[in-house]
């Protein structure tokens, strides 16, 4: 792989000797963690605070395209990177990406690290956020043709990327190989279908294959069952738009195997069942001038599809599975989001959008999420009222009340029950300077008691923006009890400075342990007292 990331620097050097052959482009994201250690917040007692004290990440990406070819290497470092494990440094360097693609006569062929998905992703995603640090890469081969102007279909096989200590070029040892079909046609003037079919298989590896055989073995008699190499998996959907409505669906399904059951159904580790899983998943949105109203919908049940039985929480995930929550931007409402679940959910939503006024809108959502046994999960009640004046203000109010289970979420013991109201004001000083300003208060009596949040923003365009925050627990409890200690303090102070496509962050930041999500997808992290800087630029 090294000569290959040295062929393609070779490359740019010619691209840039010779412009019109090709262009180049490429990207940088460089993160800096300084660790600052405070035991009143419990940012404590692990090696990043104890020994590194410093750690961080970067990517370096390079992007060559010339005539239907593109040669595409990424760069990865990670030194003492607390992204992957929150309370441990991930220290790897090397290529971390890399692919080669071809177009021929409406064939693409296509080597190295993919990155795609199958319909929504319920079936397959292979897709990276860095934010959680997610890297899950198909390293194989991949084929997409054009059978004419409204049908594609592609095919792919390969092993799943793995990173870990030492190692960005670690891949999971299960094979996987996957097809799909999608067509877009009009039928009708104002009628218009979008289908697509799907079909997955993954054939467990012998070493995968030994540790859940041995652990069913150690299991009851009556809970003993045969595991399997194969797996297969199918799903179909469409997308209907007619006139102002648009409908969404999709129904996968996946045959028998081995699935690791959940911490709240055997406290046992590692124990297994036998089952085949099934998700059903559907939008229905209605849209024209003043209104807007959004109905969501999603039944799963023992849906798992990880690169191996074996694999847990973020570990060897296939697919991406749509949350039907939303995944609101205020500070504290944030704190409870719920993450999808892939074996036993029924999840349905609305939304509705009122503008009654060209300057003034009315966001209104409920969201109801059961397991298919009828053991509540998640609850909300969510209104915003937005209202934007000609020239200077922008003033948004609203108010949340939620239910929330961390027993399951969290595996914590006492479940969330709170109501936030927020309000947040955007003032227009000059057209290239403005103030914002955000309050919330969120009030529970459950998990680590009362919130208030405050933050001032300052930006003056194009270049720079200030913001100072502070999280105050008003009355600290420990799992709904009273620690009769005072309140803490959270704050948070930034800057960035942007210069064209250069981009650099400074921010002193005190967290409390909570939910951190990225794309959907969510996952809890301990609390972080220090430093970070950023640096990101594209060429």
């Amino acid at each position: 792989m090294k000569k290959i990331f040295l062929s393609f620097l070779i490359a740019g050097g010619i691209v840039n000797g010779a412009a019109a052959q090709g262009t180049l482009s490429g990207d940088l994201q460089m993160n800096l963690n300084s660790f600052i250690r405070d035991e009143s917040i419990h940012a404590s007692d692990n090696p990043l605070y104890d020994k590194y004290m410093s750690g961080g990440e970067s990517w370096l990406s390079l992007r060559y395209n010339y005539k239907g070819f593109t040669a595409f290497a990424r760069l990865d470092a990670f030194h003492n990177s607390n992204l992957k494990t929150p309370t441990q440094g991930l220290s790897a360097y090397g290529i971390g990406a890399f692919s080669l693609s071809k177009e021929i006569q409406g064939l693409t062929i296509t080597g190295g690290y993919i990155y795609d998905q199958i319909g929504s992703g319920i079936l397959f995603r292979a897709y990276e956020d860095r934010g959680l640090l997610i890297d899950n890469a198909l390293v194989g081969i991949h084929l997409k043709y054009k059978l004419a102007d409204n049908i594609t279909v592609k095919a792919f096989t390969g092993q799943q990327k793995q990173l870990v200590d030492g190692n960005v070029t670690g891949r999971y040892k299960p094979i996987i190989k996957g097809f799909n079909a999608e067509g877009d046609f009009n039928a009708g003037d104002k009628l218009r279908l979008s289908p697509g079919f799907g079909v997955l298989n993954r054939t467990l590896d012998d070493n995968s294959f030994g540790i859940v055989k041995s652990n069913v073995l150690n299991q009851p008699v009556g809970d003993q069952f045969v595991p399997r190499y194969n797996m297969y998996a199918f799903t179909g959907y469409n997308t209907l738009t007619y006139g102002d409505f648009s409908w969404y669906v999709e129904g996968a399904y996946k045959t028998h195997e081995a699935i690791k059951a959940p911490n709240e159904v055997t406290q046992a580790q590692d124990y297994y069942f036998d089952r085949s899983g099934t998700v059903f998943y559907s939008t229905l949105g209605f849209a024209r001038k003043g209104i807007a109203v959004n109905l969501t919908g999603k039944r799963t049940e023992n849906f798992v599809m990880r690169t191996s039985p074996v694999e847990t929480i973020l570990e060897g995930m296939l697919n991406w599975q749509p949350v039907v929550a939303r995944l609101r931007p205020q500070r504290l409402i944030a704190r409870y989001t719920p993450a999808s679940q892939d074996v036993s959910e029924m999840a349905g939503g609305a939304d509705v959008l009122i503008s009654p006024k060209e300057n003034l809108d009315i966001t209104l959502n409920y969201t109801h999420i059961n397991k298919l046994d009828n053991v509540k999960l998640y609850r909300e009640v969510y209104g915003e009222v937005e209202y934007r004046s000609a020239e200077k203000w922008i003033v948004i109010g609203g108010a949340q009340y939620l239910y929330y289970n961390q027993g399951v979420y969290q595996q914590k013991h006492k479940d969330v029950t709170a109501v936030t109201p927020f309000a947040e004001v955007t003032y227009r000083i000059t057209p290239k300077k403005s103030i914002r300003v955000e309050a919330e208060y969120q009030h529970t009596e459950d998990d680590f008691g009362s919130w208030a949040y405050l933050l001032l923003e300052y930006n003056i365009a194009p270049h720079w923006s200030f913001t100072a925050a502070d999280m105050y627990n008003v009355e600290p409890r420990d799992g709904g009890v009273k620690t009769g200690g005072s309140g803490q303090h959270y704050p948070y102070l930034f800057v960035a400075y942007s210069k064209g496509p250069h981009r650099v962050t400074l921010a002193y930041v005190k967290q409390t342990e909570g939910i951190n999500c990225s794309g959907g997808v969510c996952r809890y992290e301990p609390a972080f007292s220090g430093v970070r800087a950023g640096i990101t630029t594209t060429f």
